[in-house]
């Protein structure tokens, strides 16, 4: 059994989507616990009748401040951070959990867009992903686009996954792709909950975990499964005009909190941009 936490505002076309790919990949028994921040397009309702646990929220909170909320509902020992944004792979959890285990981690990622193995790979995808946005930029809103755009960039999904899988198993590279997120809950004893503070929370828990493993070495640095690839919209969702956080005063940057030197000492070249 394992937990899925999803922050949404909206989107009740890419959720459908999201939803329909998560319960026909995900390999083990899940709960799936959808943070709903004042959306009014339906999305809490539709996740509800998929029997989701629905938090409810009258407000649209941050990134961090949801995860936290999810954290605290969450009934397993094995969470999973999940965008809505996405396309999950066959039996991606399995895979992740199967990382994990061979390399000893307790926060682990999916590879994407955002990341491949290569400098040249991530150039190469990326490129590949902008065309195909480009040509459906004034399609209308609706599932069909997501499902479209996703045929168009990976052609037979599948077969594409099982590749990765095939050759890269287990294989992993320091850094992090923050749209699919599995910590142990022994690592957020470590490491503490997500920093309400901090809206890119995927870069604070990658510093966190990176200080954590070089001042007192119990855990590793937070590493993306090169064999576990899941797909990302990459901001499509995002209104022109989008919600404020509620909790918007109470955020800072990361320069703020790290400073420049611990930026650099830490993020190095291990990171997606």
């Amino acid at each position: 059994m394992i937990s899925v936490i999803t922050a949404i505002h909206n989107g009740l076309s890419i959720n459908k989507v999201f939803y329909s790919f998560l319960k026909k990949y995900t390999g083990n028994n899940f709960e799936l616990i959808i943070i709903d921040n004042a959306s009014d397009d339906g999305s809490a309702e539709f996740f509800e009748q998929q029997g989701a646990k629905v938090i409810r929220n009258s407000k649209n909170y941050s990134y961090p401040v949801s995860q936290n909320m999810g954290i605290k509902a969450a009934s397993t020992e094995h969470l999973f951070f999940l965008n809505n944004d996405i396309i999950v792979s066959p039996q991606w959890d399995i895979h992740l959990l199967n990382t994990a285990a061979a390399n000893n981690l307790q926060v682990v990622t999916s590879t994407g867009i955002e990341r491949l193995e290569t400098i040249a790979k991530t150039k190469k995808v990326r490129l590949r992903w902008s065309i195909i946005k480009a040509l459906f930029k004034l399609a209308p809103d609706g599932s069909w686009k997501y499902l479209n755009m996703h045929r168009a960039m990976y052609g037979h999904w599948e077969k594409f996954c099982s590749q990765r899988q095939h050759d890269f198993g287990t294989q992993i590279l320091e850094g992090f792709v923050g749209n699919t997120v599995y910590i142990h809950r022994d690592a957020i004893a470590k490491i503490g909950l997500w920093d309400e503070r901090i809206q890119a929370a995927d870069f604070d828990l990658y510093m966190r975990c990176k200080k954590r493993n070089l001042e007192q070495g119990d855990i590793q640095p937070c590493h993306i499964a090169l064999g576990v690839f899941v797909h990302h919209f990459i901001k499509m969702t995002v209104k022109s005009k989008p919600v404020p956080f509620y909790d918007a005063a109470n955020l800072v940057s990361l320069e703020k909190k790290w400073g420049d030197a611990d930026l650099k000492k830490y993020l190095a070249q291990n990171v997606s941009t």
